[in-house]
């Protein structure tokens, strides 16, 4: 049986459109500054008429990033940085409605959306579950395993996906990803948008997003973000809801001091969800086939998941080399549920050989985290180096209780699984739940050294202590684990565009997993190692990157078997992951956005056997719009995700398999005047039937083909 887990829960010219026009019209490459006009005879200047150079930005329809502080607090370039990044940009999620979390790493270089169920997911790179999660480059490590709920990406204006182990600036080196969701800030002057969205299955959307100065001077602004959405699902019975709230107010306090202040409010109500999934297989290993509506959810069943975060930002600048930020978050989240899991391997002949296992659940998880760092520059040996520093706290408590409703283990024979007609229990055959807290504290330091003009080198350390006290459903969490771990990474420059890169970095990765004997498995450690080529072309509109990438990873928890009360327990396992990631982000010609990557790994047990192979082996995605020049307010778009076949060896008997696979998505867009616009997104256009993860024993279907309408409004 799943268990219940909590979550984690310059100076630019703002050009008008007909300048922004002009702008483009002339090109990128006009020559820049202005003539010295010679004396005349008299000795005074003869007037000169100043050439002023107008460049446009497109980065609000952009599909890179031209910097990022998520792989260290450094504001690098991509091709900067020594390892693999990732950018989802705005322009990106507005153009394929990727409105949450999960649908923004599914289209991210080497990422897998492990979705085992309708409202939990797993996400995995590199071969490794990601756990590192952070807001504004300010988190926690994700000590609870996998995200609860549907994380909307409406607050955000970009993603920054860090592959590799992070431990310069992470609370741990997990070898997989850190994931940055960067919020949305507000802008110098007034700005709103609106949307109306219409979809398949009765989906409605409304958002609104509204940027605003508070004061005559413009030092004190806010903005703010609304959403409410619902309708039903591909599946039976299954209908989410959810009610997105952000606001966050911006003051210039001196000139070189700022506050934010911020909140966000999420609140997701999903009826019919389920808990667990469809059987797989059956008795004799052949694998179910069911409709993809299929669903194991009952009548009452229903999910509520609460999630507020409050957060405060104070920055300084105390000259032009130096600035320190402290960073304080309060996160709270609930859930409350009432949920049905069907267990067992059904007969293919009868169908029967399932049984019920009613549950009502509710917890309560309180997050409190500080962040503070500083950065700044230091001259040695004649040239001028940045370093960075930081200290992190982070506490988090859960609660929760689970009340075991009466009928557990009653077969469910003929299909009855299925139809969602099991009568509601009472949830009071017993109980059982969890009560412990988990806290980190870390200190880091970092340097960026200049070697030479085309020479970076940047090092670190970070040291990380982990405490847990209480216990789980029974088995204990406490744990008291610290390490302190180095990263290294070289960047040498090439030519003008093109760099090698090369970084190293030691693995630190807490665990709370107990083994058969009820012993707390000690941190996973390991070593991850990367080199690859960087390049950027077009004044950075566009990035490339390749990086071939080798981890190992000792003691990592692997679930091992269960208990007669279907607790889980692990056994730490070593492992080896290499392979390949090609990256491309950006404007590949005037109009033509795209981001793409292709992935390929391997991955070895400590039996050299081949490991986590619900995991594909090679993925590729891509992401594209171009701007039809006979029609300028005409986008057209597709994109396209692949991977091969995956398997998982339940036993000698039984083998699990979803074949390779492919899935489509076309869009268009239409400008119907300077403030409205309509798009037109399809997903799936192939309906193409697949699982979506072999992560469990038990796995659901993708929606089928499936599509949107969106009328927005920009001010």
């Amino acid at each position: 049986m799943p268990g219940y887990t909590a979550p984690s829960t310059l100076t630019t010219l703002s050009l008008r459109p007909l300048a922004m026009a002009i702008s483009l019209a002339l090109g990128a490459g006009m020559a820049h500054g202005a003539a010295s006009a010679p004396a005349d005879g008299t000795g005074d200047e003869a007037p000169v008429m100043q050439t002023i150079t107008v460049t446009a930005s497109s980065d609000a329809n952009a599909y890179t990033a031209r910097n990022s502080a998520s792989a260290s607090k450094f504001n690098l370039s991509l091709r900067e940085t020594p390892q693999a990044v990732s950018v989802v940009t705005r322009a990106h999620m507005d153009d394929f409605r990727l409105d949450n979390a999960s649908k923004v790493l599914a289209h991210t270089t080497g990422v897998t959306v492990e979705a085992v169920e309708t409202d939990r997911s797993y996400y995995t790179a590199r071969g490794y579950d990601i756990t590192n999660f952070q807001f504004d480059g300010v988190g926690i490590a994700f000590v609870f395993g996998l995200v609860m709920g549907d994380l909307d990406t409406a607050l955000f204006e970009r993603v920054d996906i860090v592959r590799g182990a992070n431990g310069l600036i992470s609370s741990t080196g997990n070898p997989s990803a850190t994931v940055n969701f960067m919020r949305k800030r507000p802008t110098p002057d007034l700005a709103a948008s609106a949307g109306v969205m219409l979809g398949s299955w009765n989906t409605r959307r409304l958002d609104a997003d509204v940027s605003t100065p508070l004061s005559d001077d413009g030092k004190v602004a806010a903005r703010f973000v609304v959403v409410h959405e619902e309708g039903n699902s591909h599946l039976d019975r299954y209908s989410p809801r959810k009610d997105v709230a952000y606001a966050i107010v911006e003051a210039k306090l001196t000139a070189d001091t700022s506050l934010a202040l911020g909140h966000s409010y999420h609140n997701s109500l999903a009826r019919g969800g389920m808990w667990g999934a469809l059987p797989i297989a059956y008795t004799d290993g052949t694998p179910t086939n069911y409709p993809i509506s299929t669903s194991t959810s009952a009548d009452w069943s229903r999910w509520s998941i609460l999630n507020n975060s409050s957060f405060a930002e104070l920055a300084h600048q105390f000259n032009a080399d130096w600035r320190v930020k402290a960073t304080a978050t309060y996160n709270r989240s609930s859930s409350d549920s009432k949920l049905f899991y069907v267990y067992g391997t059904p007969d293919k002949a009868t169908g029967d050989g399932l049984f019920s296992y009613p549950s009502r659940y509710g917890s309560r998880n309180k997050q409190r985290l500080l962040d503070v760092a500083a950065t700044g520059k230091f001259t040695l040996a004649g040239r001028q180096h940045d370093i960075s520093m930081g200290v992190a706290w982070s506490t988090s408590t859960l609660d929760d209780v689970s009340y075991y409703g009466r009928g557990i283990g009653t077969a469910l024979p003929n299909g009855t699984a299925f139809d969602g007609a099991y009568p509601e229990p009472l949830f009071d055959a017993s109980t059982d739940g969890s009560a412990y807290k988990d806290e980190r504290k870390n200190a880091y330091l970092a340097t960026r050294l200049k070697l030479a003009d085309n020479t970076k080198l940047l090092a670190g350390v970070n040291v990380v202590k982990a405490d847990s006290t209480g216990s789980a459903y029974g088995v204990s969490q406490a744990k008291s684990q610290s390490d302190t771990s180095p990263y290294v990474g070289l960047v040498y420059d090439i030519n003008r565009h093109v760099s090698a890169y090369a970084s190293h970095t030691e693995i630190f990765n807490p665990q709370s997993s107990i083994d058969s004997r009820g012993q707390t498995l000690a941190a996973a450690t390991g070593k991850s190692l990367e080199a690859g080529l960087k390049s950027e072309w077009f004044d950075g509109r566009l990035n490339l990157s390749g990086a071939l990438f080798k981890t190992r990873q000792k003691n990592m928890a692997e679930a091992a078997g269960t208990t007669a009360d279907f607790k889980t327990f692990y056994r730490g396992v070593d492992s080896q992951s290499q392979g390949v990631e090609l990256d491309a982000s950006g404007e590949l010609a005037k109009g033509w956005q795209a981001n793409a990557g292709y992935s390929q790994l391997r991955i070895k047990g400590d039996d050299g056997q081949d490991a986590r192979t619900f995991i594909p082996r090679k993925q590729f995605h891509v992401a594209t719009t171009y701007h039809v020049p006979a029609l300028p307010t005409f986008k057209v778009g597709a994109s396209l995700t692949w991977q091969d076949a995956i398997y998982n060896k339940v036993n000698d008997s039984t083998t699990l398999h979803q074949g390779a696979y492919a899935q489509l998505g076309l869009m268009a867009s239409y400008d119907i005047s300077r403030n409205v616009s309509l798009s037109l997104n399809l997903n799936n256009v192939t309906d193409k039937k697949h699982l979506n993860s072999l992560y469990w024993t038990q796995s659901l279907y993708a929606a089928g083909r499936n599509g949107s309408a969106t009328l927005s409004w920009k001010y």
